[in-house]
């Protein structure tokens, strides 16, 4: 069985296909810059490139050009478009009505269209690859993966905000949280790791890339994670200011910045690039820290003690904790940020090994001293795998698990 993966952006495309139950990838591929001048067709199959560069208005000719390269008799990924079996979508938002992947109906499009309004700039491009995906395949199942399910476990204690409860009854203000498919993802594989079965064992999960999340997971199931009614709150990002005085918002506006400069600030100019003035890519930012600038060292500073706040906040929820789980771009790659982040935890029991961390690299491991109280293992995240995963067992009796 074949199943297509799809994540539908606003102005990008991008697709997977996997091999099911076996879980093998049979190559992937992106379409960016829809709507702009020049568009772009990239896709990868091993070793062969299929690459295409036109003018891509709209993401029915987005679509169009996925299908020529699928199909591409050279580099393709298919021989027919009938050896599609399923398709995952990766879905950012479905509110208080979906705790878990679904086959889509008219009750779950009806439900995406509803929490447009969380996610005004995912939901409607999510669904447009819904509904192009059902022109290019009819009659083949569509499963939704939503980014927030995996967290709509958090007990009201961790998922209210302390304001008024009509704007949590009237206008769904709470905590949503995302990222939701790579921290449920992770935490399966970190359990098999560890030799742990769910039911006795707590997680921290941390998600680290241009945008990044923590979660505490509490015999499977999370119960409390760093980003909130949208994705800007929570850990200090790549671009994201991540936790901040709302009165600080005011105090702007008061001298002139309107709300969108804001909303721009807040979401594509603060972060590691804002207080770096250098860039949002970490690598450039230890570079230059090495090089004595101070600016630079204090974005990583700030970056890991947002971090070390959100770890030790979430062991004395959790009281008994068995492994920090790092992902995400940062979190798998950045070796030096996973030092930082550990060297004043070991009050908490976690003690990371510097030649081990040296040593795992980006590769799956254990990063801790044997007599850690508290484990660290590095688990790279395969979100598309998960929608694969979730995909086939929905439409599917062929049961796919994460291996």
């Amino acid at each position: 069985m074949k199943i297509l993966v799809i994540n539908c952006g606003s102005s990008s495309l991008k697709y997977e296909v996997y091999q099911m139950p076996n879980q093998l990838s049979l190559g992937k591929g992106l379409v960016e810059r829809i709507g702009l001048p020049e568009g772009r067709i990239v896709q990868d199959k091993g070793e062969q490139k299929y690459q295409r560069s036109l003018q891509i208005p709209n993401h029915r000719v987005a679509f169009e050009q996925m299908m020529l390269a699928l199909l591409d008799p050279q580099q393709g990924l298919l021989k027919d478009i009938k050896e599609i079996s399923g398709i995952g979508h990766r879905v950012v938002h479905g509110g208080e009505q979906y705790s878990e992947s679904v086959v889509i109906d008219k009750d779950v499009i009806n439900a995406i269209e509803i929490n447009c309004e969380l996610a005004p700039l995912h939901n409607p491009a999510n669904l447009t690859g819904i509904r192009e995906a059902e022109a290019i395949f009819p009659g083949v199942p569509q499963v939704a993966v939503f980014d927030t399910a995996f967290h709509q476990t958090l007990p009201p204690s961790a998922y209210l905000y302390g304001i008024p409860r009509e704007f949590y009854e009237k206008y769904r203000i709470r905590r949503y949280g995302f990222h939701g498919t790579s921290h449920r993802y992770v935490s399966g594989l970190a359990l098999q790791f560890l030799k742990r079965s769910a039911e006795n064992t707590n997680l921290i999960t941390c998600h680290l890339g241009n945008g990044a999340s923590i979660t505490a997971i509490q015999a499977g199931k999370s119960v409390d994670t760093s980003m909130g009614f949208t994705p800007l709150e929570g850990l200090m990002m790549g671009t994201r200011s991540g936790d901040l005085d709302p009165s600080i918002i005011f105090y702007l506006e008061e001298r002139g910045f309107d709300f969108h400069e804001v909303h721009n600030i807040l979401n594509k100019k603060s972060g590691l690039l804002g207080l770096s003035g250098i860039s949002s890519d970490l690598r450039d930012i230890e570079a230059a820290a090495e090089e004595g600038n101070q600016d630079a060292l204090q974005a990583l500073d700030t970056y890991a003690y947002r971090i070390r706040r959100y770890i030790g906040a979430y062991v004395a929820n959790l009281i008994k904790v068995d492994a920090l789980v790092f992902t995400g771009g940062i979190g798998q790659f950045g070796v030096k940020m996973r030092q930082r982040i550990c060297s004043r935890l070991e009050n908490l029991g976690i003690h990371i090994n510097r030649e081990l961390n040296r040593q795992v690299g980006a590769n799956p491991g254990i990063i801790s001293q044997d007599y850690s109280p508290i484990s660290i293992v590095v688990i790279p995240t395969n979100e598309e795998l998960q929608i694969a995963i979730d995909t086939c067992n929905l439409i599917s009796n062929d049961k796919c698990k994460i291996s």
